[in-house]
């Protein structure tokens, strides 16, 4: 019985998936292995530099932008795509190293904020320049300002694709 995958010009059934033609599987591969490597370089960069994995990184950016230096711990999950629990561990640690401080939501007994404190500030202010490197060592020097506008305009394209935009959506932060 022969179970390979039919050629992706071939008429396939209407039941049979429609698999990745030899240069698509080639891009999905050389995607998924480039994001993997570049998300471990940031990682590895900001571990040395801060003591903080990339995602934490990525919460205190949003917390320096926020107003107040304050999000809401429901707005902070989903800038960050993670699960509410997963937010509060990773808080919860931030807590420890005296970056971030939780504040009760006055309008509602079961809201939080998260409060970026000066201390936090000043770790995010230390590290930004090295992990400004780190990425511009990692990307974008090794593109043309041409594909630099390309993989922008398709990262756009992607990420706007996969924006959830339905009512009762299976999403992270809502867990």
């Amino acid at each position: 019985m022969n179970t390979a995958p039919a050629p992706a010009d071939a008429a396939a059934p209407s039941d049979e998936p429609r698999w990745l033609t030899a240069e698509e599987q080639r891009v999905w591969r050389f995607y998924v292995q480039a994001s993997t490597l570049l998300e471990d370089h940031l990682d590895r960069q900001l571990q040395r530099d801060a003591g903080m994995p990339h995602i934490y990184y990525g919460l205190l950016v949003k917390l320096a932008e926020a107003p107040g230096r304050r999000l809401r711990m429901t707005e902070l999950a989903m800038y960050a795509k993670i699960t509410r629990s997963r937010l509060s561990h990773a808080v919860a640690r931030l807590e420890k190293s005296g970056w971030v401080r939780r504040e009760d939501c006055p309008s509602d007994k079961r809201g939080q904020f998260a409060v970026l404190t000066d201390e936090g500030y000043g770790v995010l202010r230390r590290t930004a320049p090295g992990h400004v490197a780190a990425v511009r060592q990692a990307l974008f020097e090794r593109l043309t300002p041409e594909q630099q506008k390309s993989l922008g305009e398709i990262m756009e394209i992607v990420a706007e694709g996969l924006q959830p935009n339905e009512a009762g959506a299976d999403l992270p932060w809502l867990r």
